[in-house]
């Protein structure tokens, strides 16, 4: 394998690997796509990280904020924050939406949180389906100095390092863990996870993917003043589909393997 055509990424964390840094990998919810549960947690503790965390339980977090974002703000409509994608896209082309951005931790950076008070020793390291988690990290979120490598970019890193499944890798667990927040990574994950969907009604709330109608919905929410909340992902279907997963199944496939992760106990 060509070193210099590594991303930046994957050269940072050999480098930190290299000098035995004391590291927390937060595993996106969507990881069950590309790899298997608790396999995963035994292959990057042999690689070299301390702990592993489940985003799942930032997830919660970010709910909890949007929750009370919602009773602070009774008449106030807001359009979800976890998709990077979504947020650079209002950003950029639909500004006049801004006031509507829910302005609160995204999973990751509520994880990197938890992780710094918890594991204050050591570096933070996200590991996802998503490309724009970079930018997020780098530009929304300097300060909590997260290192954003991709699903396709840990398996290159393992590739390297000659790390593949063994059977004690079964034993081992998530250090840091939360069940009730796994759906996140497939489209209307957060509505259902935090309860929207049972405390408002049908018209009071949306779930959309896909960048055609992301558009679309965006463009029209001006105009639908009884829509409170919009829960929006750039990806077609969800996270489930990220341009850094490495799996080719079939988006129904994948979104059954994060249903079966979320029942597991």
């Amino acid at each position: 394998m060509d070193i210099k055509k590594l991303t930046s990424e994957i050269k940072k964390l050999l480098e930190l690997l290299e000098k035995k840094e004391k590291l927390v990998a937060m595993l996106a919810p969507s990881f069950v796509v590309d790899f298997s549960y608790p396999e995963i947690v035994g292959m990057l503790k042999r690689l070299g990280f301390k702990y592993v965390v489940e985003v799942a339980r930032g997830a919660k977090e970010t709910n909890r904020q949007l929750l009370a974002l919602m009773k602070l703000y009774p008449d106030k409509r807001f359009i979800t924050s976890p998709c990077p994608s979504i947020v650079r896209l209002i950003r950029n082309k639909y500004p006049e939406l801004l006031p509507f951005l829910a302005k609160i931790d995204s999973p990751m950076s509520a994880t990197a949180r938890i992780v710094l008070k918890e594991y204050p020793d050591c570096k933070r390291v996200f590991i996802g389906p998503c490309f724009a988690k970079k930018f997020e990290a780098r530009e929304d979120w300097p300060e909590l100095e997260i290192l954003v490598l991709t699903y396709r970019e840990i398996q290159t890193v393992f590739e390297i390092k000659g790390i593949f499944p063994i059977e004690k890798d079964k034993k081992e667990r998530f250090d840091i863990a939360c069940q009730e927040t796994r759906l996140y990574p497939i489209s209307g994950g957060l509505v259902q996870s935090s309860g929207i969907i049972k405390s408002l009604t049908d018209p009071q709330y949306d779930v959309v993917s896909g960048p055609k109608l992301a558009e679309e919905f965006l463009k029209k929410f001006p105009y639908q003043p009884d829509l409170k909340v919009l829960d929006i992902l750039y990806c077609e279907g969800g996270c489930i589909n990220g341009p850094g997963v490495i799996t080719k199944e079939s988006l129904d496939r994948r979104r059954q393997k994060v249903i079966n992760h979320w029942l597991l106990e």
